[in-house]
């Protein structure tokens, strides 16, 4: 399978990388051509261009920052699309619009499949993130064996646009971990507690999570250099509460998240790394929430494994 991937960013260079790591016949095209040149040096081919791609490609994998980026490339792609073709849309996007935009693809005998990651930039460098995959089962079939060159973990999670509602559910969830450990941390230093004792407090408790194993770290570190930036959490808890207000549930925590992050880009600006939502509270308090012995930034210290499907528990037949 000859594949192009549109879009290598911080998510989608990693991605495409563990492709190539992996020996996939692999096409890239971004609008930075230092970032396409370094893949080229590394043995990918250079796309012409999304439409050229889809033409050349059996197929196109996007990553980008926003659903409307993600229609500009399908725009540009659609008439190159016909049976035997799959577009992958690994961006974390609206489950409308990815539904919308598949529906193109399906429409003209290509395949479409949502399949958005989970699990941070540093596992998306190793190969060991997770996968979420929406389209029908023929289709998982058929991708399933790229998925895990990219992946250590791969969930198929019903037809298009289902993991795409996961995906922000996912990441809704770990927003509030994100605002809810600024907290805590800002707290515990209040309350003249040693900032180390109380990182590990939280990891060995109930109140322990993904989040404050990875986000915690590099907040104390003072870098705050988790490879994500604010405008980009408002976007993905925006269209967890799209999904929400479409399906007619009232959410309490989330408007308020909005609003947290909406005040940090106003103060911090829209490419802030979304850690430092904790500077809100370090200003109000004249704190200083750092500790010594923390990365600057996360490193995968597992080492890469062969992806697989996640087997989805179900009660046994009777």
């Amino acid at each position: 399978m000859r594949v192009g991937f549109v879009g290598l960013g911080n998510v989608g260079g990693k991605l495409s990388g563990s492709l190539l790591r992996n020996g996939v016949d692999l096409v890239v095209h971004d609008l930075n051509p230092d970032l396409v040149a370094a893949f080229v040096e590394r043995g990918a081919a250079a796309g012409e261009g999304p439409s050229a791609m889809m033409r050349d490609c059996d197929a196109v994998i996007t990553c980008l920052p926003s659903p409307a980026a993600s229609d500009a490339v399908m725009r540009e792609m659609l008439p190159e699309v016909g049976p035997g073709k799959i577009w992958m849309e690994m961006s974390t996007t609206d489950e409308a619009e990815v539904k919308r935009l598949g529906a193109q693809v399906i429409d003209r005998g290509g395949a479409a499949v949502d399949c958005p990651v989970s699990g941070g930039c540093h596992r998306a460098a190793t190969g060991n993130i997770s996968i979420f995959a929406g389209c029908d089962r023929e289709t998982f079939e058929r991708i399933l064996p790229l998925l895990t060159k990219m992946g250590r973990r791969i969930l198929h999670t019903g037809p298009l646009g289902s993991a795409s509602i996961l995906k922000v559910v996912t990441n809704y969830l770990a927003t509030a971990n994100l605002v809810s450990l600024a907290e805590a941390l800002t707290v515990s230093r209040a309350a003249g507690m040693d900032l180390n004792v109380a990182y590990e407090a939280i990891r060995i408790s109930s109140g322990n999570s993904f989040v404050h194993e990875t986000e915690s770290q590099v907040i104390l570190n003072g870098s705050r250099d988790i490879s994500f930036t604010m405008d980009l959490v408002a976007k993905d808890i925006g269209l967890f509460q799209q999904v929400a207000d479409r399906v007619g549930v009232p959410l309490e925590l989330n408007p308020l998240m909005i609003e947290i992050f909406r005040d940090g880009i106003d103060r911090f600006g829209p490419r802030e790394l979304s850690p430092n939502i904790i500077k809100r509270l370090e200003e109000a308090t004249g704190l200083d929430i750092r500790a010594p012995g923390f990365p600057a930034k996360m490193v995968d210290d597992e080492a890469e494994a062969p992806g697989a499907e996640v087997i989805v528990r179900r009660p046994a037949a009777e």
